[in-house]
C-alpha cells in the first residue's frame, strides 16, 4: 500500500500545486484536474493520466473508487494523501478528495490536412479560461475537430477552462500557432476562414461557410481586430435586437457552430 502523505512541504506536492501557474503548466507539459466527475472521464477516454491524487477520507462513492481502480491496474501512479494536504490542491469549498495529474496533448498546424465537412475554431487573444473551456465543449457537442489558439489565448489547460470543458478537452484536438501560419494553413486546405462582426453584412444563418470551415473568432472585450476581418473570406453578423451590442464569446461561438452544423447535415440530408 503507499504511504499517506500527511506534509504540505513534500516536494512532489509542491511540483503539483505549482501547476495552478501557466508558466509552470508551460514549462513541464502537464496540467492538473480535480473532481469526480472530470477524473473519471479522463481515465473513462483513456487520457495520459500522470497520476492520480486521493484523498481517501474526502472521495466518496464507488465511481471515484472504481476510477482509481481502473488506474491502478492501467499502472498509473496514484498518490495518496490526508485532508490538509489535498485541500492545499484544491480550489472547491467543497472537495471531492480526486484530481489528476494529466500530460497535455498538443497538435501541429502543418502536421494536419483538412478533410471536406471538417470545421475548426480559430480563437484570437480570448482571455477568460472559461470561454476557452465552454468553447472547447462546443466543438465537442457540434462535431468540430478542434481549437486553434492563437498569439496571446488563454490556456486550454487552466483549471477553470478545463472544469469548463466538462472533460471534452480530454478528447479535442488542440494546436497553438500564428495567425500567419493558420491563414497559410487555410489557403493550403482550402478553407473557408469566417469571422463574426455586428457590422458584418452578411447574416450568419444565411452565410455560405464551405467545405472546409474554419471559425476565427477574437477577444472578449474588443472583438476580431480590423486586421484579422480584412483577412477573412467571409465576415458574418449574429442579429441583435435587444440593448446589448454583443454576445459572450462563447455564445457566439456555439451559435456559429450549429448554424455549419446544421448546414451540413441538411447538405447530406439532400445528398442521401
Amino acid at each position: 500500500m503507499p504511504s499517506l502523505i500527511t506534509s504540505t512541504a513534500n516536494e512532489r506536492i509542491k511540483r503539483i500545486r505549482a501547476l495552478r501557474m501557466r508558466k509552470e503548466r508551460d514549462k513541464t507539459g502537464l496540467t492538473f484536474v480535480e473532481g469526480i466527475r472530470s477524473v473519471v472521464e479522463a481515465v473513462q477516454v483513456e487520457a495520459p493520466i500522470d497520476a492520480l491524487v486521493v484523498c481517501p477520507k474526502l472521495l466518496k462513492g464507488k465511481p471515484g473508487w472504481d476510477a482509481v481502480a481502473i488506474a491502478r491496474s492501467r499502472e498509473v501512479e496514484v498518490i495518496e494523501v490526508d485532508e490538509p494536504v489535498f485541500r492545499t490542491l484544491s480550489k472547491r469549498d467543497g472537495p471531492q478528495g480526486i484530481a489528476a495529474v494529466l500530460k497535455q496533448r498538443w497538435e501541429r498546424l502543418r502536421d494536419i490536412e483538412l478533410e471536406d465537412g471538417a470545421t475548426w475554431v480559430a480563437l484570437e487573444s480570448a482571455a477568460d479560461a472559461g470561454n476557452i473551456g465552454t468553447i472547447v465543449r462546443t466543438c465537442d457537442a457540434t462535431g468540430a475537430e478542434g481549437v486553434i489558439l492563437l498569439d496571446n489565448t488563454a490556456d486550454p489547460f487552466d483549471p477553470v477552462a478545463m472544469r469548463a470543458s466538462t472533460g471534452a478537452v480530454f478528447t479535442t484536438r488542440l494546436v497553438r500557432a500564428s495567425f500567419v501560419e493558420l491563414r497559410e494553413w487555410a489557403q493550403a486546405n482550402r478553407a473557408t476562414v469566417v469571422g463574426t462582426a455586428g457590422d458584418a453584412a452578411e447574416d450568419y444563418r444565411t452565410a455560405d461557410y464551405g467545405a472546409r470551415t474554419i471559425v476565427l473568432m477574437g477577444s472578449e472585450r474588443a472583438g476580431l481586430p480590423a486586421q484579422y476581418q480584412a483577412a477573412c473570406d467571409l465576415m458574418v453578423a449574429i442579429p441583435m435586437r435587444g440593448r446589448a451590442d454583443s454576445l459572450n464569446l462563447a455564445v457566439a461561438t456555439a451559435l456559429v457552430l450549429y448554424e455549419v452544423l446544421h448546414q451540413r447535415d441538411r447538405e447530406a440530408g439532400a445528398d442521401a
